[in-house]
């Protein structure tokens, strides 16, 4: 089976990278190159550049954030993305299943360690 699919980190990134970029923008309003070095800091969720510019639009489209353009000293201007009410109502939603989920997974990863894992 794991030949069939694809690296399950991978997977993952995919699956909550958006709400790691509301997360990011609930705290401030950020351009596009700060969102991408911000996740790439945070232990690598981001993979490639080309994700998040596909992403924005998406989020922005589906009405989870606003934008706003700002001229910029260091070169053309940019789009800063602020989160919405939608966007912070699924952000909350997330959070909790995320809560669950991972204290769910970490038992059972915990329960297979203390095991051998056998």
């Amino acid at each position: 089976m794991a030949d069939r699919r694809s690296n399950p980190l991978t997977e993952l990134r995919r699956g909550v990278l958006e709400f790691c970029v509301l997360a990011i923008v609930l705290r401030e309003e950020t351009y596009a190159f700060d969102l991408i070095r911000r996740l790439s800091d945070a232990g690598g969720l981001m993979t490639s550049e080309g994700t998040i510019y596909p992403l924005l639009s998406r989020l922005r489209r589906d009405g989870m954030v606003t934008t706003t353009w700002r001229e910029s000293a260091a070169g053309p201007p940019r789009r800063y993305y602020r989160i919405t009410a939608a966007g912070s109502s699924a952000l909350a939603a997330f959070t909790a299943d995320w809560t669950g989920f991972r204290d769910a997974v970490d038992a059972l990863l915990d329960t297979a360690e203390r095991s051998g894992g056998s």
